[in-house]
């Protein structure tokens, strides 16, 4: 069927060649013709003419730009390939996987995902002219799903990328991904942000000896294919800067169905420089738990069932017991409360503000709490509970090895 199928289409292409060789042009009508006249020149079987230099000037437009993107930016992004010892009762067995990175400096730091050198023996790194180098690993973190390499190599060949600006990003903006996606070198991918605000559960997908229940926040979704090997790579804006880093697809087939997913360049800008000096990050510790948002449980969705008295925040839903929020008197649900088909524990304090910045819900809390504050920390809270308002100062400490989380009401 299918060879029929090609013969019949390459008869048509033969045929359709054979017509336009044999059509003579008038030389006159080989000035540009208004676009509105094609469709009249078409629909009376006529050959149309070339539309005017300007028109297809303007539809390239937009070509050029990427073209020069990729032309700038493509030396900035290497291929890892990552050598992991896979231990077997009998055996010892190395499985070799390949990713993308993108380069940070001059000193040869080099920026990709934490799954990327989980369990890592070696690390190699390839340039986009072939040039290959040993890397060592610096510093990785599961929770935000970062880590960096660093090579050396001659500072001549290292073109680091520019991070954008945090806040910057935008739904509808155009979106560039440049990586080895199945290993092909240096490919790029074109499309848009298609959602903000994502919560991933990176550490648990990485890792099974963390802490669960600690959200990696403000991951941008895009729908730029992204596909295995484009972990760790660049995703970009229409002027070249790093607005996130590519790492992870939501899937049922193992390749991209159209939903991916990039760690945001503000979490970039606080995990990376702390990687590098430290080799480790330590975050900030509040020691709460919400009931899901995306589950149709955020306090804008729980207002009017509720009765609550704001539409934005975080419902406190439980505190961990010898949690910064614990004793700092913040109260979590204190009984029981059916809303769609689901209950929950109702009635625990609102945050709605956190050092004076207004929060819609958990992912902008805990974007805050990474980015801007670290363990020791004091930071004030706004807190709606029933009729009253007030702030309370809390004294923030470091994710513990293990949560308590008791019962409503207790």
């Amino acid at each position: 069927m299918k060879t029929t199928l090609y013969a019949i289409l390459l008869v048509v292409m033969v045929s359709l060649l054979a017509a336009c060789q044999g059509a003579t042009i008038p030389p006159a009508a080989v000035a540009s013709t208004p676009v509105a006249d094609l469709a009249n020149a078409a629909y009376q079987g006529q050959i149309p003419t070339p539309v005017s230099a300007d028109i297809i000037k303007e539809a390239d437009a937009e070509y050029l730009l990427l073209e020069n993107l990729y032309e700038r930016l493509a030396p900035s992004v290497v291929n890892i390939e990552v050598t992991v010892e896979t231990p077997h009762p009998d055996i010892v067995e190395f499985g070799i996987s390949r990713a993308s990175g993108w380069v940070l400096d001059t000193e040869g730091h080099i920026v990709t995902n934490a799954h990327v050198v989980e369990g890592a023996q070696d690390i190699t790194v390839t340039f986009n002219d072939g040039y290959v180098a040993t890397a060592e690993l610096i510093g990785s973190d599961v929770f935000s799903d970062l880590a960096v390499v660093k090579v050396s190599v001659n500072p001549e060949r290292l073109h680091p990328m520019v991070i954008g600006e945090a806040g910057n990003v935008r739904v509808g903006e155009r979106a560039i991904a440049i990586g080895n996606p199945f290993g092909l070198a240096s490919s790029m991918t074109v499309g848009i942000v298609s959602g903000l605000g994502r919560q991933l559960p990176s550490a648990e997908l990485i890792s099974n000896d963390i802490t669960p229940g600690f959200q990696n926040p403000s991951i941008i979704q895009v729908d730029t294919d992204i596909n295995p090997g484009n972990s760790g790579g660049p995703l970009l804006n229409s002027q070249g800067e790093v607005i996130g880093v590519n790492t992870a697809i939501r899937t049922e087939s193992g390749v991209f169905e159209g939903v991916g997913f990039a760690v945001p360049a503000a979490t970039v800008r606080r995990v990376v420089p702390e990687l590098i000096e430290k080799g480790q990050i330590v975050y900030a510790w509040l020691g709460i738990t919400v009931l899901p948002v995306d589950e149709g449980y955020g306090v804008a969705a729980l207002a009017e069932p509720l009765g609550l008295p704001v539409d934005a925040g975080v419902l406190i839903n439980n505190v961990s017991l010898e949690s910064p929020a614990s004793k700092g008197g913040l109260h979590g649900g204190d009984h029981i409360e059916a809303v769609r088909g689901r209950t929950i524990c109702a009635g625990g304090d609102i945050i709605v503000a956190i050092n004076g910045q207004f929060i819609a819900n958990m992912d902008e809390l805990v974007s805050y709490l990474v980015i801007n504050t670290a363990p020791g920390d004091v930071v004030t809270l706004l807190i709606v509970r029933g009729k009253d308002t007030f702030e309370v100062p809390i004294t923030l400490e470091s994710r513990p090895e293990d949560i308590n989380v008791p019962l409503c009401g207790q």
